[in-house]
């Protein structure tokens, strides 16, 4: 159900609902744990990197979780049933049967969640912040490839502008390909191991 809710409704959940709970949190987190690089420095107001991360897993994680579910119900019964008749415990037919049977399957639902979640614009762009800035310090507002593309996008006028926010497309088009390609790789490696082993 979570990953049918479009983008922007959890946007607006994350802007009214998660930025005021989260900001007492990043307070706490800057005053206690502030020795920290990542978690030295003023916290302005909830719009942060922090954020946009913890909408990004609530978007992701529904995905990740559903097509591993999957996965792990591919398992045949008789790969579980044959490990725990000669007397493994639960935890060894998990370790030794059903993740290795089906890894390909979970790597490959990591990477999908990856890909949705480098490809989001809506939900980061109304809880990011939108400024423009490289920092280390995670409760600092910023920006993404996507979320400046949608921000900037109705205003670009000149060409230089528009080129540069198509350039900024092409990035994206490149990195989100360059994980899909990894991830065909590492499932293709996985499967051919498998059936070597076989």
């Amino acid at each position: 159900m979570l990953a049918a809710i479009p983008s922007v409704i959890i946007g607006l959940w994350g802007l009214f609902v998660l930025v005021p709970a989260i900001k007492p949190v990043e307070v706490w987190l800057s005053a206690n744990v502030g020795f920290i690089p990542i978690f030295n420095g003023t916290v302005l107001g909830g719009l942060s990197f922090f954020t946009a991360g913890i909408i990004l897993s609530f978007m992701v994680i529904p995905i990740i979780t559903a097509v591993s579910r999957d996965a792990i119900k591919a398992v045949p019964d008789t790969q579980r049933e044959a490990l725990l008749a000669v007397g493994a415990t639960r935890w060894e037919t998990i370790s030794r049967v059903v993740i290795p049977y089906c890894r390909s399957g979970l790597v490959g639902a990591v990477m999908l969640g990856l890909g949705r979640a480098l490809g989001e614009t809506m939900a980061v762009t109304m809880v990011i912040g939108n400024a423009d800035k490289l920092t280390a310090f995670l409760f600092s507002p910023g920006t993404t490839i996507a979320s400046k593309i949608a921000s900037n996008f109705s205003e670009a006028s000149s060409g230089v502008f528009t080129g540069s926010l198509v350039e900024l497309a092409l990035i994206l088009f490149g990195v989100t390909l360059l994980v899909n390609v990894i991830a065909r790789v590492l499932v293709w490696r996985m499967t051919s191991v498998k059936a070597a082993r076989e």
